[in-house]
């Protein structure tokens, strides 16, 4: 596909108007490819959406039911960058392509150096919100994930690919990790509520100390519990292997502050069934085999992808124990503070009605 003359007829079918400045494309995205695109009208921003993705029987239905969360989150009040509607629709489609449009937002997603214990209390705070909009009981438990790693890593050494230096002998590691995850499944606590679901520093765009959650095509109903602890992660350090307690304990507490759920609850198997990458990891080993995958640009940014979540999955099973002592203090300091509060209130009386 001509991207650039694709782009000019979309601009011509939304009516956008016409081009102050030549369209280029938006580093970022992992997974689709984003276009700015500035007219006399508007400022905007496309996301592309990948076509293989497109092709899983399941791609639609999830889109159109983030579409519907979107509207949730906006009339809530969440600070987001949401995406236009045109003929009353929110996704797009010219010539089989799939794609999205937003107003552009002057900001930029933080690297882990710039992120502060302020903006760790800011996320963690709007994580409480997002998951108080409708957080339910729910009796369905997580998901099990069964991988064939051993036929990824055999057919990596069959086609003589670069990532079969970085798998072959990750074997038992990333076996044990599916293994322990499904053991957990059982044990999550019973709640559900609406999740942002990949609100990494990546996905959240700060201008000053205003901000901005994009790519919210993965919003839907997920456990509470494994969102706020796979985020304390992410805003603390953990994509670069390096997790800083100080702005982990900063989200957590609060997310604490600004939640109803109950944590005193089995955070050794939250720790377990947060394996998610496992998944990451096999898309990606994917993409690098070109499996799903049709260009080399997006081989390469597997290839890429491989290595980090490999790096990953190994620091996780390093740092365990020192995450789980982390958040067991932070419980128990929690705890005190509820004791210290219902301890200094004062007695009520009882008084007794007479006839």
């Amino acid at each position: 596909m001509d991207t650039n003359k694709f782009l000019n007829k979309m601009i011509i079918e939304l009516n956008l108007g016409n081009l102050t400045e030549p369209i280029s494309q938006v580093s970022g995205g992992l997974t689709h490819r984003m276009f700015k695109i500035f007219t006399d009208k508007g400022r905007y921003i496309v996301k592309l959406l990948n076509p293989n993705i497109m092709k899983r029987p399941t791609a639609m239905n999830n889109f159109n039911t983030a579409d519907k969360f979107e509207e949730i989150l906006k009339d809530n009040n969440i600070n987001a960058v949401y995406s236009l509607k045109f003929n009353d629709k929110k996704m797009q489609e010219i010539e089989g392509q799939y794609f999205y449009v937003y107003e552009w937002f002057d900001g930029k997603s933080l690297k882990d150096d710039e992120i502060t214990i302020e903006h760790c209390k800011k996320i963690g705070e709007l994580l409480a919100k997002i998951h108080n909009i409708d957080l339910r009981k729910d009796d369905n438990k997580g998901k099990i994930r069964n991988i064939d790693f051993k036929y990824y890593i055999d057919l990596a050494k069959e086609k003589h690919s670069v990532i079969y230096d970085m798998i072959y002998n990750k074997l038992d590691i990333l076996n044990q990790s599916i293994n322990k995850g499904n053991e957990s499944v059982d044990k999550l606590p019973s709640f559900c509520a609406i999740c942002h679901n990949d609100m990494d520093s990546k996905n959240v765009m700060w201008l000053n100390d205003n901000y901005k959650l994009i790519d919210l095509e993965c919003l839907g109903y997920s456990n509470p519990y494994l969102e706020l602890y796979e985020l304390a992660l992410c805003w603390s350090g953990y994509e670069k292997c390096h997790i800083d307690f100080n702005k982990f304990s900063a989200f957590f507490e609060s997310y604490i502050k600004n939640t109803t759920l109950d944590m005193n609850v089995d955070w050794e198997s939250i720790y377990y069934a947060n394996n998610g990458r496992i998944e990451w990891l096999e898309f990606n080993i994917k993409r690098s085999l070109m499996i799903e995958c049709d260009t080399e640009e997006e081989q390469q940014i597997g290839i890429n992808e491989v290595k980090e979540t490999i790096e990953h999955i190994v620091y996780y099973d390093k740092v365990k124990d020192e995450i789980l002592s982390n958040i067991n203090k932070l419980i128990l300091k929690q705890r005190n503070r509820d004791t210290i509060i219902m301890s200094s209130e004062p007695a009520i009386k009882v008084s007794q009605c007479h006839k």
